[in-house]
C-alpha cells in the first residue's frame, strides 16, 4: 500500500509538474531577435511551410510544442497569409491566435477624387505595401484579371481610403476599388432623376469625370453638372478644357493655347459633339450624384470668379460679361 501511495503521489507530482511546464510554455512571452519585430508568411503557405518562415525568421523557439498546440487545438488549417508585426514578445498561444485570425500589420491607400487611372498606378506602384503584380500588365490585362468587362479603364475606380494587409496584391485594391465604384454608381444610376440625356450608367460616369475636373467648390457641382446636362439636350457642344487637356496626353504642357482648342482629337468638345468617348478621371461619389440629380437651371453656361467659385449665366452675352469682368479681375 505505501508503495502504491508513493506511486500515486508521484504520478500526481509528474502531472502537476506536466501541466505547470505546458502551462509555462503556451502562457509566457517568448523572446525576440528585436521589437518590433516583422514577419511574412507567404500566401499560400501550408502549416509546415509558416512554421519553417517564422523559424527563419528567428520567432519560433520550440516548434515542435507549437505545432502540438497547434495540433490540439486544431488550428492546423486556419494559417491566414500576409505581413504580420510583434510590438513586443507574445506566448505561443498569442502567437498562434494572431496567424490564424489574420492579425496582420495593415496598410492602406487614398485614391483622390480628379486623379486619371495613369496617377492612380503610380501610386500603387510606389506603395511599399503592396505586392506589384500589376507593374508589368497593360490596362486591358488588368481590367481582365480583375473581372471587367469595361476596355478602358479611366473612371472605373472609386475614390475612398482602403486598408489592407501589408504584402497584399496591388490587383486586390484595384478589384476592391472597381467593385465599389461599380456598386455606387449602380445604386445612383437606379434613383436618377427622369428626363436626363444620358442614355447609360457609363454615360453619367462620363459626365461625372468631367464635373468632378471642372469643379473648384463642392457646392457648385449641381450647378455645373446643370450647365452640362443643359447643353447635352439641346445638342451644344460641352466645350470644357479638361477634355482637351486629356486628349492632348504627353503634350500638355500646362497651359492650353487656341490652336489646342481647334486640334480635334476623340476628347476635344469643342470640335466634337456629346461625351468623350471615356471618363477623364476617377470622380467621387459628389460628382456621380451631381449629373443624376443637377440643380434645376437653364444655364448655359460658366466662368471662374477666381475664388474657387463659378458664375453661371442663362446667355452668351451675359456669359461674355462675366467673363470680361473676372478676366479684369485677375
Amino acid at each position: 500500500m505505501k508503495l502504491i501511495k508513493k506511486l500515486v503521489v508521484l504520478m500526481v507530482l509528474l502531472l502537476v509538474g506536466i501541466a505547470g511546464a505546458v502551462t509555462y510554455f503556451v502562457l509566457t512571452p517568448n523572446s525576440l531577435p528585436q521589437t518590433p519585430m516583422e514577419f511574412s508568411l507567404k500566401p499560400g503557405s501550408s502549416f509546415t511551410s509558416a512554421m519553417a518562415q517564422m523559424r527563419q525568421a528567428g520567432i519560433l523557439k520550440n516548434e515542435w510544442a507549437f505545432v502540438a498546440l497547434a495540433r490540439v487545438l486544431n488550428k492546423t488549417k486556419q494559417i491566414k497569409y500576409g505581413n504580420y508585426q510583434l510590438e513586443h514578445p507574445v506566448s505561443h498561444v498569442d502567437l498562434l491566435d494572431i496567424i490564424t485570425s489574420g492579425r496582420t500589420e495593415q496598410s492602406q491607400l487614398t485614391i483622390v477624387e480628379g486623379q486619371t487611372f495613369k496617377e492612380f498606378r503610380s501610386r500603387l506602384n510606389a506603395h511599399t505595401g503592396l505586392q506589384h503584380d500589376s507593374a508589368a500588365l497593360t490596362d486591358v490585362e488588368i481590367l481582365k484579371r480583375i473581372g471587367a468587362t469595361e476596355s478602358i479603364a479611366e473612371g472605373l475606380f472609386f475614390p475612398d481610403t482602403y486598408n489592407f494587409s501589408s504584402g497584399s496584391s496591388d490587383l486586390l485594391v484595384m478589384q476592391r476599388a472597381y467593385q465599389t465604384m461599380q456598386k455606387h454608381l449602380q445604386t445612383s444610376w437606379e434613383k436618377r432623376e427622369s428626363g436626363l440625356p444620358l442614355q447609360t450608367a457609363y454615360q453619367a460616369l462620363i459626365l461625372a469625370s468631367i464635373v468632378e475636373k471642372e469643379t473648384g467648390k463642392p457646392a457648385d457641382r449641381p450647378m455645373i453638372a446643370s450647365v452640362f446636362i443643359n447643353r447635352l439636350r439641346i445638342g451644344m457642344r460641352l466645350q470644357t478644357d479638361p477634355t482637351v487637356i486629356y486628349g492632348m496626353g504627353e503634350k500638355f504642357d500646362g497651359n492650353i493655347r487656341r490652336n489646342d482648342l481647334t486640334r480635334d482629337t476623340p476628347y476635344n468638345t469643342y470640335t466634337r459633339e456629346g461625351l468623350t468617348p471615356s471618363p477623364i478621371a476617377l470622380p467621387g461619389l459628389a460628382s456621380i450624384e451631381a449629373v443624376l440629380h443637377p440643380a434645376p437651371s437653364n444655364a448655359l453656361y460658366f466662368v471662374a470668379k477666381g475664388d474657387g467659385s463659378s458664375h453661371f449665366s442663362e446667355s452668351l452675352s451675359e456669359h461674355n460679361n462675366a467673363v470680361r469682368h473676372y478676366l479684369l479681375q485677375k
